[in-house]
C-alpha cells in the first residue's frame, strides 16, 4: 500500500495569547506547516506569534484570517465564540482545531459538528491529555483485558490557581467554572479510555467559594463533585476545583478499577506537566510511563498531520457532543 501524499496545509492562528502560541510553537518545531496569518486584538501577543513564524501577516478579524484562502485554522479564543468562529471558518470549507469547549452547551457543539459533517472538513478539538504518554498506556491496558470489568473510576483535578483572564469568571462567556475549564478534560479522558460508554445518570455538586449552586444563572463554581453511573454500571467519581488548599500546584489523577486489576495516571509533585502511569494487580506494581513527556501540543500535530493527508470529516467527532452533553448534566 503507497503512503499517503502528504502537502503543507496554510494555517492561520486566531487567537494567540500563551495557549495559541504554545500551539503554533508545537506546529512550526514539529509539523510541516506554514502559517499565514494571526488575528489577536493584543498587539504584543500577535508580535510574540510572529516571531514564531516570520513573515506571516497580522490581520485583525476572523474575516480577514479567512481572506487568506489557509487550509485550517487554529482557535483559541474565549470560550463564548469557540462555535460561531468555528462554524464560520468549516461554512467556507476550512479545517478547525479549536481549544475546549468547542462549545459552551451540547446544542452549540452540535451545531458545529453538523457543520463539519456538511462541509466534510476536518475538525479537531484539543482533549490534550489523550495525547499524554502515560494515559495512552493507561488506554492500552484497559485494551489489553489487563483489569477485567472496570467498575470503579476515580476523577481528580485541583488547580491551586485558577484562571487569570476574567471572563473565566463570567457564566455567560464561560459557559461555567472549574467543571467547564477542568472537569471536561476528565470526562473526556474517562470516556476515551473506556470507549465511549453511554452515561446513564449523573448527579453533582458545585460551590462557589463554599456556597452551593443551582443551575449555570447562579454563577461559576470553583469546586465541583459529581457521581457519573455508565453503560455496564461502572462507578465514576469526579472532583475538580479552582484555588482549592491543595497543598501543591495541582492535584490531578484518572484511576480505574477492575475486576483484575487497576490503573492509574498521576500528576508527579503537584506538576502540571508531568505524569506516571502505573498499573496495579493486588499489591504489586508496574510501571508504565515516566516523566518527562512533551505531549502539550500533540493533539495540534496530530491535526496538522491529518490536514495534510487530506483527512476530512471523521464520525468520531460525535464523542464531542457526548462530552459535552454529559458536561451539560453536570450543570443540572
Amino acid at each position: 500500500m503507497s503512503a499517503p501524499v502528504m502537502r503543507r496545509p496554510r494555517l492561520g492562528f486566531l487567537g494567540v495569547g500563551w495557549i495559541g502560541r504554545h500551539r503554533m510553537q508545537a506546529l512550526v518545531k514539529e509539523a510541516q506547516v506554514d502559517v499565514i496569518g494571526v488575528a489577536d486584538p493584543s498587539e504584543a501577543a500577535a508580535e510574540a506569534a510572529r516571531a514564531l513564524a516570520p513573515g506571516c501577516e497580522r490581520v485583525d478579524s476572523l474575516d480577514a484570517l479567512l481572506a487568506l484562502s489557509p487550509d485550517g485554522v487554529v482557535i483559541a479564543t474565549p470560550s463564548a465564540v469557540h462555535a460561531e468562529q468555528s462554524i464560520q471558518a468549516l461554512e467556507r470549507g476550512v479545517a478547525v482545531f479549536c481549544q475546549k469547549p468547542l462549545g459552551r452547551t451540547a446544542h452549540e457543539v452540535r451545531r458545529v459538528v453538523e457543520a463539519a459533517r456538511r462541509s466534510d472538513v476536518l475538525l479537531g478539538v484539543d482533549f490534550s491529555y489523550r495525547y499524554a504518554e502515560g494515559l495512552r498506556r493507561v488506554r492500552a491496558h484497559h485494551q489489553s483485558g489487563a483489569l477485567g470489568h472496570v467498575h470503579a473510576v476515580n476523577l481528580v483535578f485541583h488547580n491551586a490557581y485558577g484562571p487569570d483572564k476574567p471572563w473565566f469568571y463570567d457564566a455567560a462567556l464561560a459557559g461555567g467554572g472549574c467543571v467547564m475549564d477542568l472537569g471536561i478534560h476528565l470526562v473526556d479522558l474517562a470516556l476515551w479510555v473506556l470507549d465511549f460508554p453511554a452515561v446513564r445518570r449523573v448527579s453533582s455538586q458545585r460551590f462557589a467559594q463554599g456556597r452551593p449552586l443551582r443551575g449555570r444563572e447562579e454563577g461559576v463554581e470553583d469546586y465541583a463533585a459529581a457521581l457519573l453511573e455508565l453503560e455496564g454500571g461502572t462507578a465514576v467519581q469526579l472532583a475538580c476545583s479552582w484555588k482549592l488548599s491543595a497543598g501543591c500546584d495541582a492535584v490531578i489523577e484518572a484511576s480505574f478499577y477492575g475486576t483484575e486489576g487497576g490503573v492509574s495516571f498521576r500528576n508527579v509533585n503537584g506538576s502540571f506537566y508531568d505524569f506516571t502511569a502505573d498499573a496495579f494487580r493486588g499489591t504489586g506494581r508496574e510501571r508504565l510511563a515516566d516523566p518527562p513527556d512533551g505531549w502539550g501540543g500533540r493533539a495540534a500535530v496530530d491535526w496538522a498531520t491529518r490536514l495534510a493527508q487530506g483527512k476530512r470529516f471523521t464520525p468520531e467527532n460525535e464523542q464531542l457532543i457526548q462530552v459535552a452533553e454529559t458536561l451539560d448534566r453536570l450543570y443540572v
